[in-house]
């Protein structure tokens, strides 16, 4: 039997983050394909190109967490009955046989509940793993207060008597108790589709926190490079940074060993530091968020791409998007990428918790002979290490694991 309808389930409608504009590229991709896609989404449902795609929306028309008062939030966010009652009473007026279900964004504002409703259709429903949240409460295996990468169990009493959260323990606790009910209703002895990794070193995570192996699928990201031809990264002298202006993003960081480096710094993005950094590090250019074409151009005339993150990224769309324009690329070791870019020569990783290494890797990018730079920015711009799919590559893979749980 083929795809019938897939059914995509996320928070929002428009891409404001990694999460939606991946859900809605692959609603895109669907349609290109023919196959009949259907829209449930915890806002209002308002997008022109679902329209025009002729995607039918259903839309739950709620607020997000952060918009409700904290009282409010801290309830939906744990179980939220409407949205349950709106997928479940999609499932049943209009569940087939040939009909997929595949979940990519639920924290925001749909919370754990959309999993009880799709417990009847366990069988043909996906849940896409785009961070940590599915495994650990507070997303992403991370302990703020100690600047560690977190190896405790999820739920375990080690991780729960432990501040790990970026705010509070109070919010922590209440991570906690949104987790519960996300075991609870995405119970995994109900046979459940699979969950969708971006990465392989993401099963092991998986598997500490209770997931079955047999449930884990791995299909790395799409990735379009910023430049279709190779960055001259040999002529360049600079570096360049491309996301949120956050602490835990490790922007600090960069700023302060690119200027102790000497080298030339620009920012591509924005966020709560950006005002921080352009008093404390007037020299480093800060370009506020670009549209995806506008930042081909910032990074052209780089030398390296930084990707300082203090948590371990499970992906982080930079690294291949940069090192497939032919840029070399410093990583903190705790990117799951991190091996990767070492092993195949692309780039270094660094200990971004020790002081003085990103510094200094940053000064050994800026001494490198020129053409060990460019060898290593012709390896990358080649293509012979795959980190990432192509957009028609990720469909595939998707439509592969989709056509699996259909009936014969």
């Amino acid at each position: 039997m083929p795809v019938t309808n897939v059914v995509v389930i996320n928070d929002t409608s428009q891409a404001v983050g990694g999460t939606t504009g991946l859900a809605l590229l692959s609603i895109q991709l669907l349609r290109q394909r023919g196959v009949p896609v259907t829209y449930i989404c915890g806002d209002d449902g308002n997008n022109d190109q679902l329209a025009a795609l002729g995607v039918t929306v259903i839309a739950a028309g709620l607020l997000s967490l952060l918009d409700k008062s904290r009282a409010d939030a801290m309830v939906h966010g744990v179980y939220d009955n409407q949205t349950h009652d709106l997928v479940a009473s999609y499932i049943a007026e209009h569940d087939s046989p040939g009909t997929v279900y595949h979940v990519h964004g639920w924290a925001q504002i749909l919370s754990p509940s959309i999993f009880r409703a799709l417990a009847p259709v366990a069988a043909r429903t996906f849940a896409h793993a785009h961070d940590m949240f599915l495994a650990c409460p507070n997303g992403v295996y991370m302990d703020y207060q100690r600047n560690q990468v977190c190896t405790r169990r999820p739920l375990g009493l080690s991780c729960i008597t432990t501040h790990c959260d970026k705010r509070s323990y109070a919010q922590k606790l209440w991570r906690v108790v949104r987790h519960k009910a996300l075991f609870s209703c995405f119970d995994q002895s109900l046979p459940w589709a699979g969950v969708v990794m971006i990465h392989p070193l993401m099963r092991e995570r998986f598997q500490r926190a209770g997931y079955p192996d047999r449930v884990l699928h791995v299909v790395r990201n799409p990735v379009s490079p910023y430049s279709t031809t190779r960055i001259p990264a040999e002529a360049n002298r600079g570096a360049v940074y491309v996301g949120r202006l956050e602490r835990d993003k490790g922007v600090l960081d960069v700023a302060r060993a690119a200027t102790r480096a000497g080298l030339p710094l620009t920012l591509v993005g924005d966020g709560s530091l950006r005002d921080q950094l352009a008093q404390d590090y007037p020299d480093v250019q800060i370009t506020g968020w670009q549209p995806r074409e506008a930042i081909g151009d910032h990074v052209r005339s780089a030398r390296v791409l930084v990707m300082p993150s203090h948590h371990p990224e499970p992906f982080a769309l930079v690294i291949p998007e940069a090192v497939e324009s032919g840029l070399p690329v410093i990583v903190a070791e705790t990117a799951l990428m991190a091996e990767e870019i070492v092993t195949n020569r692309l780039g270094l990783s660094v200990n971004i918790f020790e002081p003085g290494a990103l510094e200094q890797a940053l000064a050994t990018i800026r001494d490198m002979p020129d053409h060990e730079l460019r060898d290593i920015s012709e390896r990358g711009f080649s293509g012979q290490v795959q980190l990432a799919l192509s957009t028609q590559a990720w469909a595939d893979q998707l439509l592969d694991l989709y056509r699996g749980v259909v009936p014969a």
